[in-house]
């Protein structure tokens, strides 16, 4: 029965989660949402099969995005040479009333960084997190995010436009 019970806490909190994960991986991807998928389900399989150790920790939303951070850079870390980035990305349905090309441009800025940067970027920015806790996630110092996050946006800026702050108003 024990176990029964943990399938269902599992089960209710990748419930909840899975949109969260899949919005963050869609940022960290530059808007790969096939690769972005895979992401979020290597990410669940991983914390299923530890959700004994990862029920019990202070904050398991984090974890999990720690997870799929860490997913991620191990990804890029193993691309094949095979895939290419593409400049232009293929049509899209609208998303219900938001700025779509304002979202298409950020992605395409965002996939333009380096794949740490771009994961600076999401977990300081999109992710709300301190710099402490971006480091943890990443595996690197403080001073390595704090490097990271500056040439992360100085990077934007060049491609943005000095105005980087009108992409960022509601």
């Amino acid at each position: 029965m024990r176990q029964a019970a943990r399938a269902d806490e599992y089960a209710e909190f990748a419930a909840a989660r899975t949109g969260h994960l899949y919005r963050s991986a869609c940022l960290l991807t530059a808007g790969d949402t096939h690769l972005a998928e895979d992401l979020v389900q290597e990410t669940l399989g991983r914390l299923y099969l530890r959700w004994g150790r990862v029920s019990r920790v202070d904050n398991p939303a984090g974890y999990a995005q720690t997870v799929l951070t860490r997913t991620f850079l191990a990804h890029q870390r193993r691309r094949s040479s095979r895939e290419r980035a593409v400049e232009t990305f293929p049509d899209v349905a609208d998303g219900g009333g938001t700025d779509t090309p304002l979202r298409l441009t950020l992605i395409q800025a965002l996939g333009r960084l380096p794949a740490k940067d771009r994961a600076v970027v999401v977990l300081r920015y999109w992710e709300d997190r301190s710099i402490e806790e971006t480091a943890g996630a990443m595996n690197s110092s403080s001073a390595a995010v704090r490097t990271r996050c500056s040439r992360a946006l100085g990077r934007l800026r060049e491609l943005l436009g000095e105005d980087i702050g009108t992409y960022a108003r509601p």
